[in-house]
């Protein structure tokens, strides 16, 4: 697996870009070009390293605190109906057990407050209700979790059952049609679809998915009166704490949420599921802390899933294969009483120039466990069918397929006719095809051979549409010289503690080592999710906007002293190896240290922040990444055994404060996107909402042997809407990897696959 990214414009000198960017925080230091300590835009190993690899690093499963207790879920065993009768008097009387809790005995909790992704879940244990197959029916506190497990398969619950509603194309399933505005319209589709030369229809499906990150999902709660503190496997600490805060009727202040490091998440860990309010709970009942671990079945049912769809494309273009009009349909699943929603046509939107569209989402109401956040949702299924589709009027056009998308190329946005503030994906056509030899490819379907192997290329683009909410970070100079820094925000894996310990040591002119960034708790100053691909773009805002005006707090310190800074600006100093001095005279300067010591301050800090970004009608209009995949695939031609042979992603992600973590996210990505088209589905039986391979054993994912030659290149340059030039990049390495692979599979065999996953009997 290899890396490279050009360097001409690519914004990796460090703080001299970030402290002069448009939009640059007040206060920023002027240009750090003489800097000889510049480390953003190197691939630095990860700070936290170490740690990991020790068995230091503190996972929510590792916490053990004094008097702990364990508890164990229990599930329901139908898919509809009500809970007659909870039989627990066997739990209780096992050794250990300190309570068992049913919607018989517990209180009634609060749901809280609506989220930007949606809302909170609904209580827990609120009634007898059973809306799908493992709903927690009861919790088990027990002394040891061998004891609260034991227990829990003792608890008996009869049930009236009643039909499920399982399947999308059920007659009797509620169908809600755009239930949040997201439906988009420009021009008139019937009008483009009549004029069009060639006029293309066809259906494309894709399955539930799960979230299969490798910590289970661990919570440890503890009261101290009416304070609550929790330990938890979580995206978004600020949530944890609104929700836990919601449901318990207490002030957001009484609740700390600690979330250090994380095993994984791929969204699984945006909401607040129901496990986690059961902890709290639990350990209030007891008046003891309580860790519950989720088992490998659990996180099949409560932790979200991405839904099934089924899109109806209509696409209309001229002689030429300009577009002229798309229709685009999107059924999805939904729980029946939950109200995370995933936009899935939507997103053909902002994808290519096209005069006239109408994209509608509707979402099927099913008895199954709620759909959630699951890496790129939304994005990841549209792009499946819409890139699919474009391959395949390449081939009615006789269009070499990435002509036929350089020809429909958004140069403005699509919706708005805004400038983009960056797009780079041209170069991610051209510069993709140059590395993976696509001028190589016979376009003849079943033209190349290997031997016995059917050889094939694919490609797709990718547009990812930009999301930036709000952040705040605080940054402090110590007189030792070392800095802190820190927000609430998460490192799920994706190299977040290394990225901001960089950008931080440049943004104050220091090494690595002397600055320690700190984030995963509640108490320090709130911050967005890692989801979406936004936190990078938002924290990374707001620790630049936090060191700068800690540069403004250290020259207000001197503005009257005898400092050699004496009533300098901001925009007149630099910052390298622990001081503060004139641009273009170093010697004017001073150590941190000497200012602190002679004003007599242990440290001084400054708070910074970054706003939320409104991508609608704004010009420029804000970008998101784009990248264009291709796909090498090797089909036995008698056996059907497909490989993936190699994968090339050309990546505008702006610019790339690690190109070995950047690179390890899309290389991440891609894996997720081989499971995405060959291995993934989520199984439920039909008959009785179970789902049948709830293991890692029955569902598959992509194991070394499955995973090619990866090549990653970053290309394009800093985007100017954030003072870092950063854009998000943690989905995009999984969106257009499954077209891409279909659109091999099609080049192969002349076989076209329009339903994920691919499987051995469809190549047969």
């Amino acid at each position: 697996m290899t890396s490279k990214r050009r360097t001409t414009g690519s914004g990796t000198t460090g703080a001299a870009t970030a402290g002069t960017a448009k939009g640059g925080a007040p206060g920023a230091p002027g240009s750090t070009a003489e800097s000889a300590t510049a480390v953003a835009g190197e691939p630095v190993s990860r700070v936290d390293g170490a740690r990991k690899v020790a068995g230091a690093a503190p996972y929510p499963n590792d916490v053990t605190l004094s008097g702990l207790a364990h508890a164990a879920l229990v599930r329901a065993t139908v898919p509809a109906g009500r809970v007659t009768s909870i039989d627990t008097d066997a739990a209780r009387a096992t050794p250990g057990v300190l309570t068992v809790l049913t919607h018989t005995n517990t209180p009634g909790l609060a749901r809280g407050d609506q989220t930007p992704l949606g809302p909170q879940v609904p209580p827990p244990l609120a009634d007898d209700r059973v809306l799908h197959y493992g709903q927690y029916i009861a919790v088990v506190v027990a002394e040891t979790a061998e004891q609260a497990g034991a227990a829990a398969d003792l608890v008996r619950a009869e049930y009236e059952v009643t039909d499920p509603v399982l399947a999308l194309d059920d007659p009797r399933a509620e169908v809600l049609s755009e239930p949040w505005g997201a439906d988009l319209r420009r021009g008139d589709v019937e009008v483009g679809l009549a004029g069009a030369t060639l006029r293309f229809a066809a259906e494309y499906s894709t399955p539930e998915q799960t979230n299969n990150p490798l910590g289970l999902f661990s919570t440890v709660a503890q009261w101290d009166g009416d304070a609550l503190t929790v330990h938890d496997a979580t995206q978004h600490p600020d949530n944890v704490q609104a929700a836990l805060a919601g449901a318990f009727g207490l002030p957001p202040e009484r609740v700390r949420v600690l979330a250090p490091f994380v095993g994984g998440g791929f969204g699984a860990g945006l909401r607040v599921w129901q496990h986690v309010i059961l902890a709290a709970l639990a350990a209030r009942t007891v008046d003891r802390p309580v860790k519950l671990v989720l088992t490998r079945p659990q996180m099949f049912t409560g932790v979200g899933h991405r839904p099934a769809t089924r899109q109806r494309l209509r696409i209309g273009t001229d002689r030429t294969g300009r577009l002229v009009a798309i229709e685009h349909e999107a059924l999805s699943s939904r729980a029946m009483e939950d109200g995370v929603l995933t936009r899935i046509a939507n997103r053909t939107g902002t994808a290519y120039d096209c005069p006239n569209l109408v994209t509608r989402d509707r979402l099927v109401r099913l008895n199954i466990p709620c759909p959630a956040h699951m890496r790129a949702p939304g994005t990841a299924e549209a792009n499946f069918a819409l890139e699919s589709a474009l391959d395949e009027i390449s081939y009615e056009l006789c269009a070499d397929p990435i002509e036929l998308r350089q020809r429909n190329h958004a140069r403005t946005h699509p919706q708005t006719g805004a400038r983009w503030s960056s797009n780079a994906l041209l170069e991610c056509y051209e510069q993709g095809a140059q590395r993976f030899g696509w001028a190589q490819r016979d376009p003849q379907p079943g033209s190349m051979r290997d031997g016995q192997w059917l050889v094939g290329y694919g490609m797709a683009g990718v547009t990812f549409g930009r999301y930036q909410p709000a952040c705040q970070a605080r940054a402090t100079l110590r007189r030792d010289g070392t800095a802190y820094v820190c927000s609430a925000a998460i490192d799920i894996g994706t190299g977040t503690y290394t990225v901001m310990t960089q950008l931080a040591a440049d943004l104050l002119g220091l090494p690595m080592h002397r600055v320690e960034f700190a984030l995963g708790d509640s108490v320090l100053p709130p911050a967005p999710q890692a989801g979406g691909s936004g936190l990078t773009m938002a924290l990374s805002s707001a620790v630049h906007d936090a060191c700068g005006r800690l540069i403004e707090e250290l020259l207000a310190l001197v503005r009257t002293d005898v400092s050699p800074l004496r009533g300098c600006r901001p925009q007149e100093v630099t910052v390298a190896g622990g001081r503060i001095h004139r641009i273009g005279d170093p010697a004017a300067g001073e150590a941190y240290t000497e200012i602190l010591e002679r004003h007599g301050r242990a440290e001084v800090s400054a708070d910074g922040a970054s706003a939320a970004m409104d991508p609608a009608g704004t010009d420029p209009a804000p970008a998101g990444s784009f990248a264009a995949k291709f796909v090498e695939v090797r089909i036995d031609a008698d056996l059907g055994v497909l490989r993936v042979a190699r994968v090339v992603s050309a990546v505008d992600g702006g610019r790339i404060l690690n190109p070995a973590l950047a690179t390890s996210q899309i290389i991440g990505g891609t894996v997720g996107g081989i499971g995405m088209a060959l291995l993934e589905q989520t199984v439920t039986d039909p008959g009785t909402g179970r789902i049948a391979n709830a293991t890692l054993g029955d569902y598959l994912v992509p194991v070394n042997a499955d995973v090619p030659e990866i090549e990653v290149i970053f290309v394009g340059d800093p985007d100017p809407l954030t003072p870092t030039g950063v854009k998000g990049i943690g989905e995009i390495g999984l969106v257009g990897i499954a077209p891409a692979i279909a659109n091999a599979v099609y080049h192969a065999t002349g076989r076209r696959i329009r339903a994920l996953p691919i499987t051995l009997d469809q190549l047969l």
